[in-house]
């Protein structure tokens, strides 16, 4: 469908928005053995480095690759400025020494990530349901179970069958207010089909041409979307993810003059601007823009979530403690210093109540749709 549409200045997008050093693993192979002791104990002595919450998601993840299977998940500590980071195994000194040398803080941890994922998969099979919900929480080094209150009698039963077979310590399971749900609704913001939800952020589409991301399940609600009810289209969706592996959708503008820079307006005349796409880590602080409930705040949980929704299971989200309401949907999670974190997808509660929120990683979204965003595009690269 071919319309043209300029759009007023008001709707530029206000979008409700490693390095690990190496262990002596070749230490033996040094001619000088005390000299090879001695660079292990200095390692094991270092003193943590502080660390902002970028580079710490760069040293985790280049600590998951170099551990292997005694990695047990890390994460953030911006209070402290630290990494924490969970090994495995008894005789682990050198993974320790690891650790220490990239400037993170090790912890002994029984559950490995290998352990953790193998849970998941268990959960998957025998407990996907409607009203559950489960990420891997690097604090405690088990996996967060939680069920709505949709989630009683024999599903409860299983749910707790389910988690028991998993041995113990291994899952946690917690009762979550209200009932997980995605956060699309009739109302105001983007409209689409009776349905109003959330411009999360301007892209630019690998044709050129400018677009938005939003949640998938708006995508898949309307294909044609009005800045005001009932008005005028001003983008179509192109593609959609929901349920499944995701929760994202990408929409182009009709008017391909359209100015839509990757920026978030935060209220009261304030914005900020969005460089690049970014990974989310456990304990990083991030900010939500919706049109439902404007600006709110909080920080990541949980990574990899997967919650059952009454639609279906979607799988690979963060798992945040911000609070979000229906129209919310599809809206900016970012962090203060411009980087695109998430979409919102949906969760259970609100912003009176609190509650448990899942976002669907932009990242991600980015490389499904084949976009770009900000200054650094879709992976942190050059501008486009």
């Amino acid at each position: 469908m071919s319309r043209s549409h300029k759009r007023a200045p008001k709707t530029k997008i206000v979008i409700g928005a490693a390095a690990a050093a190496a262990v002596a693993g070749a230490a033996i192979l040094l001619p000088n053995a005390n000299a090879s002791q001695d660079k292990k104990s200095e390692a094991l002595d270092a003193k943590p480095k502080a660390f902002n919450a970028e580079s710490a998601s760069d040293v985790i993840s280049q600590l998951a690759s170099s551990l292997g299977e005694a990695f047990g998940g890390a994460w953030y500590d911006k209070d402290q400025q630290q990494v924490i980071v969970n090994v495995i195994g008894d005789n682990n000194n050198v993974d320790v020494a690891a650790v220490k040398s990239a400037g993170a803080v090790a912890k002994d941890a029984k559950n490995s990530m290998k352990s953790l994922k193998a849970a998941e998969a268990t959960l998957k099979e025998k407990a996907t349901m409607a009203g559950t919900a489960w990420a891997i929480n690097p604090k405690t080094n088990k996996l967060q179970v939680t069920a709505d209150s949709t989630v009683k009698g024999a599903k409860w039963d299983t749910l707790q069958s389910t988690v028991k077979s998993l041995g113990a310590d291994m899952a946690d399971v917690k009762r979550s207010a209200g009932t997980f749900k995605t956060f699309a609704a009739g109302g105001d913001a983007i409209f689409g089909g009776g349905s109003r939800c959330s411009l999360g952020f301007n892209v630019t589409t690998d044709s050129g041409d400018p677009g938005f991301l939003t949640a998938g399940h708006c995508g898949v609600a309307a294909e044609e979307w009005s800045e005001t009810q009932d008005g005028a289209p001003v983008a179509t969706v192109k593609d959609a993810t929901f349920p499944g592996t995701g929760d994202f959708a990408l929409a182009t503008y009709d008017d391909t003059a359209t100015d839509a820079p990757s920026t978030v307006n935060t209220g009261d005349g304030k914005t900020v601007n969005i460089t690049e796409a970014a990974e989310a880590s456990v304990g990083q602080e991030v900010q939500r823009m919706g049109s439902t409930t404007g600006l709110n705040g909080g920080s990541v949980t949980g990574l990899n979530a997967t919650v059952n929704y009454a639609e279906g299971s979607v799988s690979g989200l963060i798992q945040t403690d911000v609070c979000a309401e229906p129209g919310d949907s599809g809206g900016s999670l970012f962090t203060e210093d411009g980087k695109a974190i998430g979409l919102t997808s949906g969760g259970s509660g609100d912003c009176t109540a609190g509650g448990e929120t899942f976002f669907q990683p932009v990242t991600t979204a980015l490389e499904a749709v084949g976009a770009t965003i900000g200054d650094a595009g879709a992976g942190g690269g050059a501008a486009q």
